[in-house]
């Protein structure tokens, strides 16, 4: 339990580490082509080696990883800011209100965020944009159920009613009493929703619907190594073992936050 905690936020810390240093520091121009040394295999210059045009695979490496980054931070927050805000109403609100709202977050999620992008894509061009979008929009559901679901708990708490008994407002119970008691599944959510989008963003690149070239991103490095596979694997272990890191470790820190706060964890212990 606290030992997922702690190694999700070690894998975490490393991939964010990477990031931020990728900001000031590469080994190599990541966008730099030198035939000279196209697939050339790992040495004291090169520590992962050289892809196909003769880039350094470990700065394109950090790049990617400060573009995965990007893409979750932004989807991730969209999704939060717009499914969270809908959860509460749905549940404070009146009935048909909330019935709109879970019957319409049923028809995004049966919507997958893979087609949701190739639409996009198709009318405004594959971007980061697109991408961020794609998963943010294909998000916001599974944060207004959280949302819903813990305010629906919330409002049935005696300090809730005594609220609603002595006059207070629904914006004042919500700001007061409702979000600071679900802060910590909503926190929860984003951590998984956050693993969700390094895959999707992964996916998206892969198939030509995420970030647009020359921006290096983990997807498109195995999208480009898939045609040598035979030849020389590394090139896609390297961004695939990347990704399974970021994946494993914000999915890691998600049931760890999870056991961390959720209180029926601590009565077993």
């Amino acid at each position: 339990m606290r030992g997922n905690l702690v190694a999700g936020a070690v894998l975490v810390g490393v991939v964010v580490a990477v990031a931020l240093v990728s900001f000031v520091w590469t080994p190599h121009d990541p966008l730099a082509v030198d035939a000279s040394v196209r697939l050339l295999g790992p040495t004291a210059d090169h520590l992962l080696g050289t892809d196909k045009f003769g880039r350094d695979v470990a700065s394109q490496l950090m790049v990617g990883a400060r573009t995965t980054l990007y893409v979750g931070i932004v989807a991730v927050g969209l999704a939060a800011v717009v499914g969270v805000p809908l959860g509460v109403l749905s549940a404070m609100g009146p009935r048909w209100l909330g019935e709109l709202v879970m019957r319409t977050s049923d028809l995004v999620l049966a919507f997958p965020a893979l087609l949701l992008a190739i639409m996009l894509g198709a009318v405004y061009g594959a971007s980061t944009l697109t991408a961020m979008i794609a998963i943010g929009v294909s998000t916001v559901p599974s944060f207004a159920r959280v949302a819903r679901a813990g305010t629906l708990q919330v409002l049935s708490r005696e300090y809730t009613l005594a609220a609603r008994a002595g006059g207070r407002s629904r914006s004042w119970i919500a700001w007061r009493h409702v979000l600071p008691n679900i802060s910590s599944m909503v926190v929860v959510q984003a951590s998984v929703s956050f693993a969700i989008a390094v895959l999707a963003e992964a996916a998206l690149s892969f198939l030509g619907f995420g970030t647009a070239p020359p921006t290096p991103s983990w997807g498109r490095m195995l999208q480009e190594s898939q045609e040598l596979l035979a030849v020389d694997a590394r090139l896609a272990l390297v961004p695939g073992a990347a990704i399974a890191v970021a994946v494993l470790g914000f999915n890691l820190l998600g049931d760890g936050l999870r056991d961390r706060f959720d209180p029926r964890v601590e009565v077993r212990r």
